[in-house]
């Protein structure tokens, strides 16, 4: 058995008792870093063998997991922060794991993209979850294509690339198109900033420093 285990965005608190649970029960916790997880664990007096799996080592270490879930051994996944699988890794692990007929078990809990969405007050019954653009090919594509959308659209953008992702979507879809920017959401410095694009730009610009991963919610085209 495979167990993707959400942990907390920012505040510790913000884990349920069946992760805790989970993450003391498996024989090993695989952590996208192991000095991020190793501080939730000890936070939880959780003493559970920690194993590095990320972006950069899970093609080479997915065929050593797969043999040891055969054997019977139970694995937790975890990312940094949020739901693993979602603008993290787990979607290979997830994919391999269903091949192999070995059972899959996601936790419902933490994901950055839905507090935000809320937050924004802008239409969320339909909205696209775009995470994060591509750094150089393909993001002026798909910073079109999210223009055009008719419904709420989503994208994740890290501190020091989110004023130039503003300043393309003004140029894609208008400098008046209302939106929102969310970040370091349920930390202590938690902020949102709502608008127009244009509003949260001139917000952004005024800061000395931008810190914390950053959510951007963006209204459909039809508003």
């Amino acid at each position: 058995m495979i167990y993707f285990v959400p942990t907390p965005i920012g505040n510790l608190k913000d884990i349920s008792h069946r992760s805790i649970e989970i993450l003391n029960q498996v024989d090993l916790i695989l952590a996208e870093d192991t000095r991020t997880t190793g501080r939730l664990l000890k936070e939880y007096d959780i003493s559970t063998d920690l194993k590095s799996f990320h972006i950069h080592n899970e093609h080479s270490q997915l065929e050593q997991v797969i043999n040891r879930l055969k054997q019977g051994d139970k694995i937790a996944l975890v990312s940094d922060a949020g739901t693993p699988g979602i603008s993290d890794p787990g979607f290979l692990l997830s994919r391999e794991a269903r091949r192999e007929g070995i059972p899959v078990n996601c936790l419902p809990g933490a994901t950055a993209c839905i507090p935000a969405l809320v937050n924004s007050g802008l239409p969320s019954d339909k909205f696209h979850f775009e995470g994060f653009l591509p750094h150089k090919k393909g993001k002026l594509t798909r910073l079109k294509y999210l223009s055009s959308l008719e419904n709420t659209f989503i994208i994740y953008a890290s501190p020091h690339r989110v004023i130039k992702t503003i300043q393309q979507l003004i140029e894609h879809c208008g400098e008046e198109r209302p939106a929102s920017l969310s970040r370091e959401l349920t930390k202590l410095h938690e902020e949102t900033i709502r608008g127009s694009l244009k509003e949260i730009l001139v917000a952004l610009e005024e800061k000395s420093t931008i810190k914390g991963e950053i959510v951007v919610v963006v209204a459909g085209n039809k508003m």
